[in-house]
């Protein structure tokens, strides 16, 4: 078992104590630490782990760690325990994991594993250089990327997520809409323009909002949202859906899994849902672009694809009455 963990990031010896206490009581040998740095947020310790035999990695940091780890993780045997100690904690809170430090670490050792997909974005920056970066929350381009731009890092170290709430306000203000080219799964290549783009496996944004509220993390296909207001109206009913979709989500908390409401990522001309396994976007000018909530610098162009359920994930072990959840059939495509 090992541990790769951002040494700037929460409590570490404090974590470094717990997890060792843990393996501990459970069992498992003295766990391995490995530290994350600013050039390397957790891949090559992490590739070192798998390369070492360990079974079990923990991340320990933010979300930008956790991404990190998960490419490392992907396609092995080697199961991924999140230790959520950023701001975001985005994995975390989309596969419902603990949030607290110990209850997470229990997780890990007394959890079960369950099998995620992994989303892969293949970049082509203004220089020509292409880049491929794995990730397993969301990534984007408009608002999505612009609000990472615009996060104050101190503000967020100081208020936590509340300092999102900055970031959007300062992206809205600059915010515009997008023309772009894009092809869904093996469909025609289309033209339409957005405010923002964004591709998600997980669906919910800090703070709960259900941007995607259908997107399932093991059902094999992602998900897109295309923004597309007009004025301040447009934002109105953009807001308005959303929260819609928050209270239903709210509401279903409180439902047996029967009870259950579907369906609430309906169209409207400002929101628009599609579901697939391969986008190609072109864009006519650079446009910054962020990954789990990592802004990874402009592109010109981007594919994404998913590879189903390619990473172990430790989560709790669901009460007998717990259901697993079924994949949803079919893809729609938003319009042009």
């Amino acid at each position: 078992m090992a541990v790769v963990f951002n040494p700037v990031k929460g409590a570490p010896e404090e974590m470094r104590q717990q997890v060792t206490e843990a393996a501990e009581r459970h069992g498992w040998e003295t766990p391995v630490f490995l530290e994350t740095s600013v050039e390397d947020p957790g891949f090559t310790p992490a590739q070192q782990a798998v390369e070492e035999g360990h079974d079990m990695v923990f991340a320990a940091g933010g979300d930008g760690t956790v991404r990190a780890v998960a490419a490392a993780l992907r396609g092995t045997d080697a199961a991924l325990a999140i230790i959520p100690v950023g701001t975001g904690n985005l994995l975390a809170r989309n596969l419902k994991l603990p949030l607290d430090v110990p209850a997470a670490i229990e997780t890990a050792f007394s959890g079960q594993d369950t099998r995620i997909d992994v989303c892969t974005a293949l970049l082509t920056h203004p220089s020509g250089e292409s880049e491929e970066l794995d990730f397993v929350v969301m990534a984007g381009i408009g608002l999505d990327a612009q609000m990472i731009v615009n996060t104050d890092d101190d503000l967020k170290k100081r208020v936590g997520f509340l300092a999102y709430g900055v970031a959007i306000a300062k992206s809205l203000r600059g915010g515009r809409r997008l023309a772009l080219r894009w092809r869904l799964n093996d469909g025609p290549e289309r033209r339409t323009r957005v405010h923002s783009l964004i591709v998600g496996n997980c669906g919910d944004l800090v703070g709960g909002v259900p941007l995607l509220p259908d997107a399932v993390a093991n059902d094999g296909h992602f998900d897109v949202v295309a923004l597309r207001p007009r004025g301040l109206p447009g934002w109105g009913l953009i807001v308005a859906r959303l929260a819609t979709q928050m209270g239903q989500k709210v509401l279903n908390r409180l439902r047996r899994r029967d009870e259950q409401i579907t369906g609430g990522s309906g169209d409207i001309e400002e929101l628009q849902y599609a579901t697939g396994t391969r986008l190609e976007v072109t864009l006519p000018a650079p446009e910054m672009f962020e990954v789990d909530g990592d802004e990874v610098g402009e592109v010109t162009a981007f594919t994404v694809t998913i590879e189903p359920e390619c990473l172990l994930v430790r989560e709790p072990v669901p009460p007998p009455t717990t259901e697993p959840g079924e994949p949803r059939p079919g893809t729609e495509i938003f319009g042009g």
